[in-house]
């Protein structure tokens, strides 16, 4: 990997970026650590919802009356 800037040229070995792209994203989780975890828990809800949805979707849909009917107290 080469990378140019100002007429300096920096080139890394993929070991040596590798662990420097590690320290990096470790260096950001430490720093934001507030925003990883909403992204986190974002993204947990995201997939259960999507789970939900998608366990519901197996059974059969109910009728709008009947849930009115339910919801009114009348069977």
């Amino acid at each position: 990997m080469e990378i140019t800037f100002n007429e300096m040229e920096i080139t890394f070995n993929d070991a040596k970026t590798k662990e420097l792209l590690k320290e990096v994203v470790i260096e950001l989780i430490k720093d934001k650590r507030d925003l990883f975890y909403e992204i986190i828990m974002e993204a947990l809800e995201e997939a259960a919802l999507a789970n939900a949805i998608k366990e519901g979707r197996q059974n059969d849909f109910v009728s709008e009356d009947k849930i009115f009917t339910l919801l009114e107290g009348e069977t």
